[in-house]
């Protein structure tokens, strides 16, 4: 099938009360826009248009390597409208489907089923049965059960209010009778608007076949109207996020409490407890725990891996039987070798920790190359910022960094040595010896404590 898609997203959005036009407000961490446009690719060699209007620029920055033909409709005069400004760029031999840029959970499967019936020389129109159906167009079907038209429902008598079947925008059609229905319309209506939902008479008046398909999930056609919806869709996307996760094999200890804003490829027997968020490219291996209230973004984690609660690893490589946490904080271009410890309020940028090393407490490692086996102490930082430039620490294998160290770089600690605590080391420490740089330790004898003296 020749298929071109054409994608409403020129809405202003105003009850979003933002500058950022509707379309670009994220959903599972990516634009409404993204959703759409993603399904629309779903459809191999079609055509995709956006119609955009309010925010274009912003819109079209966005996505600036695309294959996508932008639309102008400088003046929002209705969906007929926004259709009519793509039609003299697609053939009458083509196929159209209609989608929505703020209605992003549409399943490729229900566009496919227009689509079948769009090449029969019909008009595929998505319909639903509401119970609720306050704000949608309603379908017009005659005795015979057979469609012909939609009532908008400022436009509709109380009798057509009462339908329970509505609109949802999705059609599909031969795009040489759609050019000469679009061209029919009037927007003699209460909104003064080109409404594409005419077609429908219009194409019923010619005796075209209208062939509803009905969706049993009210969630695929939600749009995004204002923050409540868009909340409220959010919800319903991370369930869907959250069920294919667990059919994959991942165990989730709440499924209302996950969030993935982006990909998660999961090994065996991965369990992921509360309030995880998950954002970006994230790999999980086999047998990782990940606890609660922990964000993964943009990460690969090895096999049997712990991470504790309230952790936040970003852009980060962690080998396997690594352990980590909890409130530790693991920032991007970090590489943790294999059956590594990092604990809790240890914070580690720009640094790679050699197999077996263990940086457990109260830690600040950035820039910094650690060999294999060794420990760094509680309260060790390195100095890598003098003000203008950052510098490289470089720790052998198996060294000893005592507590409250501070490692003034660039310096070398060389293989085997042994830092003392409370050291402030500014020069390379030689292998095999001990370092270290202590005030002596004096007593006053008789010192008195101050003391306030009393009014």
């Amino acid at each position: 099938m020749n298929l071109s898609i054409i994608i409403l997203a020129a809405g202003q959005g105003t009850r979003m009360r933002s500058d950022l036009p509707k379309v670009l407000h994220p959903l599972g961490g990516r634009p409404l826009l993204d959703h759409v446009i993603e399904t629309a690719r779903g459809f191999a060699g079609a055509d995709i248009h956006v119609v955009i209007g309010h925010g274009a620029e912003q819109v079209c920055a966005a996505y600036p390597d695309t294959d996508i033909h932008w639309v102008i409709q400088n003046k929002q005069l209705g969906t007929g409208h926004a259709v009519a400004q793509v039609l003299p760029d697609v053939a009458d031999d083509r196929t159209v489907i209609v989608m929505y840029g703020d209605v992003p959970l549409i399943r490729h499967a229900t566009l496919d089923a227009l689509l079948a019936n769009a090449a029969r020389g019909e008009i595929g129109l998505l319909t639903a049965e509401l119970d609720q159906p306050a704000g949608y167009g309603r379908i017009v079907r005659d005795h015979a059960g057979h469609i012909t038209g939609i009532i908008e429902e400022k436009d509709a008598s109380d009798v057509q209010r009462r339908i329970r079947e509505i609109n949802t925008g999705f059609m599909a059609a031969p795009a040489g009778r759609l050019r000469g229905w679009v061209a029919a319309l009037d927007n003699d209506n209460a909104q003064g608007e080109f409404y594409l939902t005419d077609v429908i008479a219009l194409a019923a008046g010619d005796g075209v076949i209208v062939s509803a398909v009905t969706t049993q999930d009210p969630h695929e056609i939600l749009g995004v109207n204002d923050r409540l919806q868009l909340a409220e869709l959010e919800r319903c996307f991370q369930r869907q996020q959250a069920e294919a996760c667990m059919q994959a094999g991942v165990t989730l200890i709440d499924p209302a409490r996950f969030d993935l804003r982006g990909t998660l490829q999961a090994g065996q027997d991965v369990v992921i407890d509360v309030n995880a968020v998950l954002e970006g490219e994230v790999v999980l291996g086999d047998r990782v725990s990940i606890g609660p209230n922990v964000v993964l973004r943009d990460t690969r984690i090895g096999d049997d891996v712990t991470v504790l609660a309230n952790c936040v690893i970003e852009e980060a490589a962690v080998g396997s039987g690594v352990r980590i946490g909890p409130f530790a904080r693991i920032r991007p271009e970090t590489r943790l070798a294999d059956h590594t410890h990092v604990g809790n309020f240890v914070e580690i940028k720009k640094s790679d920790v050699g197999q077996g090393s263990k940086i457990n407490h109260l830690s600040y490692i950035g820039d910094t190359s650690i060999g294999r086996s060794v420990n760094i102490g509680a309260g060790t930082i390195t100095c890598n910022y003098d003000g203008a430039n950052k510098h490289r620490t470089v720790i052998g294998n198996e060294v000893f960094i005592g507590s409250d160290t501070q490692l003034v770089a660039p310096v070398e600690v060389k293989d085997g040595a042994t830092i003392g605590a409370g050291s402030t080391i500014t020069r390379d420490a030689p292998a095999g010896e001990l370092t270290l740089s202590r005030a002596p330790q004096e007593t006053r004898k008789g010192w008195q404590r101050p003391v306030k003296k009393k009014s």
